[in-house]
């Protein structure tokens, strides 16, 4: 079913003129113009005439043809459930400001025939099987267990992270324990002090790094389980060990204080404090050092 004017072909069809009520056919709108041409699809609503309905569209698409000219189209998908002949009106295509009227249409929908003699009712459709609630149940619960599959992956993984570091840790240990702990030591105390952390603003990693040091040095050099013990437990265990040394004593005392002070307590301290600490950790190792130890280096010297 065509209409022209001038370069402008417009057309409205149907695929199929006869249904079954509830059955679905498609209309094919259909506009060929020159490329300079403004054309406006009709417009439609929800039913294409009453007792038509529509029930899915697509955009409109446009294809350039080899003479140069557009040719745009556009599908309705159309139903009714009345059993009647339609007549559908002219459609209505905009060309510059022109309209332009597609020829009437037809469509005749039939009711579906009943077998008198059968006593079982036909539906007009299938019956819609609604989703099985349990199978949302069956989600969740999947969803569930992967998420606890992961969460002990992740565990897992964790503690192999953390056995990997600690097996780490354990060669560098066994590693130091092999040379004396006042090399250790002081080679553990030029590092912090090459670094200069506490000039950066890190004063609490500063005393932390600082009494690490001194207190497995301590452990070592001395066999007082430091690492475990707090600076109390500490200094009583070390009191009778230095008590010809007691200078010695006050400044280890007064560097491990410090520490606590600035670690526990967020204690500021002053520059000169944390040189002093420095200082006194470098003097508590070298004083300790095994005079058999000093010898020998001198023997080398």
């Amino acid at each position: 079913m065509l209409m022209t004017i001038l370069a402008l072909v417009v057309s409205a069809t149907i695929d199929s003129t006869t249904l079954l009520i509830g059955d679905q056919t498609d209309m094919h709108l259909r506009a060929t113009c020159q490329t300079n041409e403004r054309v406006q699809m009709p417009v439609l609503g929800s039913e294409l005439t009453p007792g038509i309905e529509i029930v899915d569209r697509t955009i409109v698409d446009s294809t350039i043809l080899k003479d140069g000219r557009v040719q745009y189209d556009q599908y309705y998908t159309i139903t009714s459930f009345q059993d009647s002949l339609f007549n559908i009106p002219p459609l209505p295509f905009v060309i510059n400001g022109d309209t332009i009227w597609s020829e009437e249409m037809t469509l005749n929908v039939l009711p579906i025939e009943v077998d008198s003699t059968n006593d079982l009712i036909i539906d007009i459709k299938g019956v819609y099987k609604a989703p099985i609630w349990w199978w949302g149940v069956i989600r969740w619960v999947l969803l569930v267990l992967l998420l606890a599959g992961l969460g002990v992956a992740g565990y897992y993984l964790y503690l192999y992270i953390q056995r990997k570091k600690q097996n780490a840790n354990d060669a560098i240990l066994e590693v130091e324990s092999l040379r004396p702990a006042e090399e250790v030591a002081l080679e553990k105390l030029d590092l912090i002090k090459e670094q200069k952390i506490w000039q950066q603003g890190y004063v609490k990693e500063y005393y932390t790094q600082l009494t690490d040091v001194i207190r497995e040095y301590i452990a070592r050099r001395y066999g007082v389980s430091s690492i475990e013990q707090t600076s109390d437990e500490t200094l009583r265990a070390l009191r009778p060990l230095l008590n010809d040394r007691k200078d010695l004593y006050e400044q280890l005392r007064n560097m491990l204080t410090t520490a606590d002070l600035v670690k526990f307590a967020k204690w500021i301290t002053t520059a000169d404090e944390n040189e002093l600490s420095l200082r006194n950790a470098y003097t508590f190792v070298k004083e300790t050092t095994p005079v058999i130890q000093e010898t020998q280096n001198d023997q080398e010297l």
